[in-house]
């Protein structure tokens, strides 16, 4: 707090992160936590650490750009392009694209690998994103997802007809026991989820397994969150290899139809809808 007060030029989590890999010390020792009480007298010595710049390789990749201004940019983001870099995968992300689009000119509250990434979705989730150009932007738009007072709601296409047909399904979820990767529901522990789904239209036929398209809307933003849900309730997202849905052979199903079923490169999710307070105007904007 006493830091986040004295230097204005680095953000509060960037200044905790420095205080975590022993950058801070009082009275000539290392400081033990961002926690640790300091008193009037006290010799306090941050050293900001020299960080490599342009790490990051530009990557040549057409965005679909819905808005941008001075402060921020809203894609369109395309099934099977990670977010951001992680392993395995360093340089052809949606931040490689942008770093060719815009250089270095993103906010970097998130650390080197994440410039402007307020939000994510999954790589096989197509949709619309806010990207944040200046720190400014990005701390009084993620503090619009921290309140959950961003709109946002999905498209999505899933296995037979969820009972009811609308409702709000409010639970915890929490990382899998049995894959690091997923997530579940649980009853016990976890972070509270809530996604409100409707029915648009199913369809179904003798040679057709029978599908619904929904749109979900988001009351919190979990890892994951609309997938498990869907999945806990019987209603799988349809081409999602994650959670997955085992079907019976239909007789006489059409041969296009169940190559698509099992060769299907992504999953039918969609961010369709997107809406915030712009951080400078004030203005409401809906995308």
């Amino acid at each position: 707090n006493f830091l986040n007060s004295k230097i204005t030029e680095y953000s509060r989590n960037k200044i905790k992160q420095y205080i975590l890999n022993g950058n801070l010390k009082v009275n000539e020792l290392v400081a033990k936590s961002p926690s640790q009480k300091i008193s009037h007298g006290d010799v306090i010595l941050l050293t900001i650490p020299q960080e490599e710049k342009n790490i990051l390789k530009p990557y040549k990749y057409k965005l679909k750009i819905i808005f941008e201004d001075d402060d921020l940019m809203v894609i369109d983001k395309s099934a099977g392009i990670s977010i951001h870099p992680g392993a395995g995968n360093y340089e052809k992300t949606l931040v490689n694209a942008l770093i060719n689009y815009i250089g270095n000119n993103l906010s970097d509250i998130n650390g080197e690998f994440r410039p402007g990434i307020v939000h994510r979705i999954d790589k096989d989730t197509s949709g619309l994103i806010v990207v944040a150009k200046n720190n400014y932007s990005h701390l009084k738009l993620s503090e619009q997802f921290k309140n959950h007072t961003v709109n946002r709601v999905y498209n999505a296409l899933v296995w037979g007809k969820p009972r009811p047909s609308s409702g709000r399904i409010e639970t915890l979820i929490c990382r899998s026991k049995k894959n690091r990767q997923l997530m579940q529901v649980s009853s016990i522990k976890g972070k509270k989820a809530i996604t409100n789904y409707k029915t648009i239209e199913i369809f179904e036929n003798s040679k057709l397994p029978t599908f619904s398209y929904l749109e979900c809307k988001l009351e919190t933003g979990r890892t994951h969150q609309i997938r498990v849900h869907l999945s806990n309730k019987g209603n799988n997202i349809f081409g999602d290899k994650q959670y997955k849905k085992n079907f019976k052979k239909i007789k006489n199903i059409d041969n296009d139809l169940e190559n698509m079923i099992y060769n299907s490169n992504r999953h039918f999710l969609h961010a369709g809808e997107l809406g915030f307070i712009h951080p400078r105007s004030n203005k409401k904007l809906f995308f």
